[in-house]
């Protein structure tokens, strides 16, 4: 679990606190930290081991939950993960960046959630941007698994240029390395439109390989290997590797406190 003091400084000052009534009656450090449990853990919300962080006998898992709902509908979570890569943006590595998506099993259906033939399960995908050391540095809204990675890329890359907008980072100028999925002429010129240099890999599906035109450097493309180990970290919070999240609000909160502990974990002492 994270330390307290880094909770006290780098989370509970972005967080919505409610005006008056029960939700001043306790902590929000306890209720962050059950939070955090709950990602860590991935238990079911109702057996959420409630005593252990709130000495109240009253207080249930739905008052947990009702905070964390709360302010996964703000956008409370989305303004720490802001705040925290503006703070510390300097221990980023954008020499060049990676794009790629992560398909999560869902067994308990929900918003987003579609059966996905290639994987033989319901699934939901989304679409992550990693800087150069294996750092989430954004991600697109939850997509149905049923779609491949370029389905809806401009909606989904519009997203992920608004939340690396808000952290303050700029990706103009970036080399973007992305698997064959990506390989498409229209994906290419938006790229080209925001000013980032697309390095993609080539799809035989489109055509011969040495008819292309389009730029590829291999030495450069070895880099995107860091995804792999983004996805692998994540998946060590049990709440983020099977989706039981109905909501694609709550499921994008879930990723995005995954985001928040592992660089605060990793990069924060």
């Amino acid at each position: 679990m994270l330390d307290t003091n880094i909770i006290i400084t780098e989370v509970l000052p972005y967080l919505s606190v409610g005006k008056v009534g029960k939700e001043l009656e306790i902590s929000l450090l306890n209720i962050v930290e059950a939070i955090f449990y709950r990602l860590k853990t991935g238990c079911q919300w109702r057996y959420l081991p409630v005593k252990q962080f709130i000495d109240r006998e009253k207080t249930t898992w739905n008052a947990i939950y009702h905070h964390y709902n709360n302010w996964c509908k703000d956008g409370s979570w989305e303004k720490v993960w802001h705040n925290i890569v503006k703070k510390y943006k300097s221990l980023l590595d954008l020499s060049c960046i990676h794009l790629d998506g992560s398909h999560t099993r869902a067994f308990c259906g929900g918003q987003e959630v579609s059966y996905n033939g290639r994987k033989s399960y319901k699934s939901t995908n989304m679409l992550f941007l990693v800087d150069n050391q294996g750092v989430i540095v954004a991600c697109s809204y939850p997509i149905s698994g049923q779609h491949h990675d370029l389905y809806k890329i401009q909606d989904s890359f519009d997203r992920i240029i608004e939340m690396v907008k808000l952290s303050d980072l700029d990706l103009r100028y970036l080399f973007l390395n992305a698997d064959a999925g990506f390989d498409d002429k229209s994906f290419r010129k938006y790229l080209e439109g925001h000013y980032i240099e697309a390095n993609i890999d080539f799809n035989k599906r489109n055509g011969s390989i040495t008819d292309r035109e389009e730029w590829f450097d291999e030495k450069l493309y070895k880099n995107r290997l860091t995804c792999e180990h983004s996805f692998a970290w994540m998946d060590a919070y049990k709440g983020l590797l099977i989706r039981y999240e109905k909501l694609a609000t709550t499921w994008l909160a879930m990723n995005i406190m995954g985001m928040i502990h592992l660089f605060l974990k990793k990069h924060i002492k």
